[in-house]
Order: C-alpha cells, then structure tokens, then sequence
C-alpha cells in the first residue's frame, strides 16, 4: 500500500475539491474494483482444478466417493469456485480502491484505527477458515458418513455440487463469524457498548453463540460446536478487550 495513504491531508494543506472531482475519484473507484474482480474471477476460473483439489482435501478418504452426475457439473463447480474464489482474491484490491478514495478525508489517527482493524480482521478471518478447513469440515464428513452408515443407507456417491456448496459456506461462515472481537472492540472503541454490558449479557451471548452455529453450520453437532466454542471464547475476548480500552 502506498506511503500517500497513511499521510494526513492536513499537512499537504489539500484544498477542498469541487463535487465534480469527488464523483470522477468515485467513478474511478468503481471501474478499478470492478476491473479487478472481473479479473480475479477469471484468474480463480482457470485454476479451478488447483482450487478443487483444495477442495476436497477435507473429505480425506472419502475423495473417491466425490462425483459429477450431470453433464453441466464442471461447469457449476468452475462457476462457483470463479466467484467465491475470485470474490476472495480481488477482496485487498477492493479494499485499497476504498481506501484511496476515502483516505484523503481522514486524519492520521483515523487511517491508522483503519488499518489496523483491516489488519486484525485479516488474522481473524484467516483463523476461523483455518480452523474451518483443518478440524471442523473432516469431522463434518466424517460425521455425515456415519450417519449414512447407522440408518443403512451407505453412500456410494458423493453429488460434487452438494459436497462444495457445503464447504464453501462453512469457510466463509467460520472467517465471517470470527470478527466478532473486532466488532465488538471497534463498538467499544467508539463507546457504544461497554465490557460492563457485555458482561451482563455474557449468557444470553452463549445461548446466542450455539443458535448462530445450529444455523451457519452443518446440521452436525461437531461442526456446531467447533464454531460456538470460539464464538464464546471470542466474545469473552472482546469483554477482556475493551475492559483494558476503558481502563487507557
């Protein structure tokens, strides 16, 4: 990211710029984000293959079992890694075009609150989907196998489109979930809640916490439960988080 980011527009002394100029820096914005996500959105439809195989490394030995059984299978499955995949990777390019279109305005305590939370969320995103793609989608399998094994109906078959939908949603669902500390920080940091607050609602938060996993995850209760113990462990965090903000 540029150096000319970070410098406050205060000391360049930036006269303020005509309505005209903002809507042409906002046209500009638009055209760079959609120019970069139309191109990673191609970049992840050509290594598709790569990505799939990525893919099915959660279903460990039950690989064999996953099958295409329509004739417009591959195609669905390029079209859904091409968008979530191409999604992801044009997400920092995004957020630079959003970044240089708004960082003229704000001081440098402002951009530096700014990057730092872009820089947590990362880490925290990366963390859910890690946790996500290592322990809960291989017990998500396992356990659904299982299940299929105890009522005798064995599964020969594993639909590719199902079998992806599955793994896309729990990836996303778990990076997604997992910015909840920083939420609930930035809430704080700006005095709309307190660790006070959080504190007394910290039951009703767990109750919370296993209703959003029954809802986000497969209908297993390992998969559940592996998102609604980081989501309490995170709330309790993000109480710990803010209660050392009061006390600066």
């Amino acid at each position: 990211m540029s150096i000319e980011l970070i410098k406050n527009p205060d000391e360049r002394n930036d006269p303020p710029k005509p309505l005209l100029e903002h809507l042409m820096a906002l046209r500009d914005m638009l055209i760079f984000g959609a120019t970069a996500w139309a191109l990673c959105v191609i970049i992840a439809g050509v290594f598709s293959p790569y990505i799939l195989e990525w893919l099915k490394s959660p279903a460990a030995d039950n690989k064999d079992l996953l099958q295409g059984l329509d004739l417009t299978s591959g195609f669905s499955v390029i079209m859904s890694i091409a968008a979530w995949g191409g999604t992801a990777l044009s997400f920092p390019f995004l957020v630079f075009a959003l970044l240089r279109f708004i960082f003229p305005a704000l001081t440098r305590k402002e951009k530096v609150i700014i990057l730092c939370v872009l820089v947590f969320g990362t880490v925290l995103f990366t963390t859910g989907v890690g946790l996500a793609y290592q322990k809960t989608l291989p017990l998500v399998v396992t356990a659904f196998q299982q299940i299929n094994a105890w009522i005798g109906l064995p599964v020969e078959t594993i639909r590719i489109e199902g079998y992806i939908s599955i793994i896309l949603k729990t990836i996303i669902a778990f990076g997604l979930v997992f910015q909840l500390p920083l939420i609930l920080f930035v809430l704080g940091l700006f005095g709309i809640v307190t660790s006070e607050a959080l504190r007394s609602k910290r039951r009703i938060a767990i109750v919370m916490a296993f209703i959003l996993a029954m809802f986000l995850t497969p209908p297993d209760p390992m998969s559940q439960l592996f998102m609604a113990i980081p989501l309490c462990l995170l709330y309790e965090l993000s109480i710990w988080s803010i209660w050392l903000r009061e006390r600066v």
